[in-house]
């Protein structure tokens, strides 16, 4: 079914149907609402910001067009079937690229590392560094399909709110070996340390410590073989547009310009939303896909909380935060050659630097970049002729004791970005910079209203995961609802349109509610 077929009408909510709020259209936001929109609810979605897409919403600066946080769709299924369930097709709505090969991975000494879907040609990729470690890989790929059978298809697409969840899976877990870091684990089957890299870092995509997270995420390796990774044309940002259309086109209503005050709370549950302007908008449910630690720390900061208190968020590990420079070239097109839409560059140090962020709170002097460059598979993000990009860096969140003050520092880090990106991949980029932007932790604390700034939520250490993590139903308020980054599975963008079809699981039907 698509946008134009005449029985989509017979999904449209009624007039009399219940109402749903949803804080947030990120796409875990936008992800719920479609959801709720297909059981019948009237949904309206209210978004501080001008655009859908949360951080992965974009910006455009003379002429580039720059996608603002997640690049890469790893399991495109997951949002086929989000479609599905609203009766409509994905792949008639987005333009999915597979990419070919996925990214590159560089070493200060030279050496590459270049990532594809093929396991042959992976393997021929292990044999060439490291002639040792091609069994290794092998071991490792088994290693990685059993956690995702386990830990994406069974616990990450339920919901695990009741500890009686938790305790079925323990011996699984146990067998599993979730007590292993991913780095631990990497270090089990290779003996490279450039390939103990370079499949132990997903953590980091995801807010994750790689030598402090359970091995679980090691499925992310599983997850590239078998599905591949993929880029949307017109970015991230064209996934939520034609989620917004969805949304819409189901008779919902998405709002932008318009924050969040306060979820409104009435003989015990949640009824609603007063926004910043004092407009309530009031709803039978009430889905929040602002930041856990927001939500329970700000929106229901008039409500007694059980669980969620102000002093177990001030306990709560959060993830790293997150320096980006957004900046477009002149005249590059065929320039830097040898350069892919995405690329991994790695400092001189990994565990060290890792720790620096993480544990240390300190912004070292050396860093690891993640650079995106569409332009070589979208032209439609840059004027003809020229390239966009982004470099991202994970830095210390903000609520170490010797944290940075950015509005002194961000340019000063910026130069040694473009410094290290002049020396090591792009040579005489200065001569051709135009349009440029830097996000710090800052900007993410005030934009997307992130809790110390982090990129992604709380960390997903082992005890803050799944039953550890704060709830798709929640635990605190009655008729209160979480999806997104903050509450199970995760982020990333499986983990988050997973969370909005573990809510739809919970949520009851529309005829109950009313």
């Amino acid at each position: 079914m698509t946008r134009s077929d005449p029985t989509l009408s017979a999904l449209i909510p009624s007039a009399t149907a219940p109402r749903a709020v949803v804080i947030g259209a990120g796409l875990g936001g936008l992800a719920a609402a479609m959801r709720l929109g297909a059981k019948g609810y009237r949904v309206t979605v209210i978004d501080k910001l001008d655009g859908p897409g949360g951080r992965g919403s974009a910006i455009v600066k003379d002429g580039h067009r720059f996608d603002l946080g997640p690049t890469i769709v790893t399991v495109p299924k997951v949002f086929r079937e989000l479609w599905a369930a609203c009766g409509r097709d994905f792949d008639a709505e987005v333009d999915l690229r597979a990419m070919d090969p996925f990214y590159e991975i560089r070493w200060p000494d030279g050496s590459v590392f270049t990532a594809r879907q093929d396991t042959g040609a992976m393997r021929a990729e292990v044999a060439r560094l490291s002639p040792g470690d091609a069994k290794g890989y092998d071991r490792f790929l088994k290693d990685s399909e059993a956690r995702y059978s386990f830990g994406f298809e069974d616990l990450g697409r339920r919901s695990m709110h009741k500890l009686w969840d938790l305790i079925k899976v323990l011996p699984r877990f146990a067998m599993l070996r979730a007590d292993r870091s991913v780095a631990s684990h990497a270090a089990k089957r290779f003996k490279d340390p450039r390939l103990q890299m370079a499949f132990s870092f997903h953590p980091l995509f995801i807010g994750g410590d790689p030598f402090r997270v359970t091995s679980m995420y090691i499925l992310v390796s599983h997850l590239e073989k078998e599905f591949g990774v993929h880029y949307a044309i017109g970015g991230v940002e064209a996934i939520a547009k034609a989620m917004t259309r969805v949304i819409e086109e189901q008779g919902g209503r998405v709002r932008f310009g318009v924050e969040a005050d306060e979820i409104l709370v009435d003989k015990g549950r949640a009824r609603g939303v007063k926004l910043e302007t004092g407009e309530l908008v009031t709803a039978d449910v009430v889905v929040s896909n602002a930041d856990s630690g927001h939500t329970y720390d700000r929106l229901l900061r008039n409500h007694a909380k059980t669980r969620w208190t102000p002093a177990r968020l001030k306990r709560t590990r959060w993830s790293m935060g997150l320096f980006v420079w957004y900046f477009g070239t002149k005249g590059t097109r065929n320039m830097w050659s040898d350069v892919g839409h995405h690329t991994i560059l790695n400092g001189p140090r990994y565990k060290g630097l890792v720790d620096d962020i993480f544990i240390k709170g300190k912004l070292a002097d050396d860093m690891s970049l993640y650079v995106h460059r569409p332009s070589v598979t979208d032209p439609t993000v840059a004027p003809e002729g020229d390239d966009t990009f982004y470099a991202l860096s994970p830095v210390p969140h903000l609520g170490h004791d010797n944290g940075v003050d950015w509005t002194e520092m961000a340019e000063t880090y910026r130069a040694k970005v473009q410094s290290v990106l002049e020396d090591q991949l792009l040579p005489g980029l200065g001569a051709h910079l135009t349009a440029s932007e830097v996000f710090t932790p800052e900007t993410f604390r005030d934009r997307y209203l992130s809790p110390l700034g982090a990129g992604f939520s709380i960390e997903p250490r082992i005890l803050q995961s799944a039953w550890f993590r704060p709830h798709n139903v929640s635990e605190e308020l009655p008729g209160l609802y979480l999806a997104g980054a903050g509450t199970h599975p995760g982020a990333g963008l499986p983990g988050v349109i997973s969370s909005a079809e573990v809510l739809a699981q919970l949520v009851p039907d529309p005829e109950v509610v009313s």
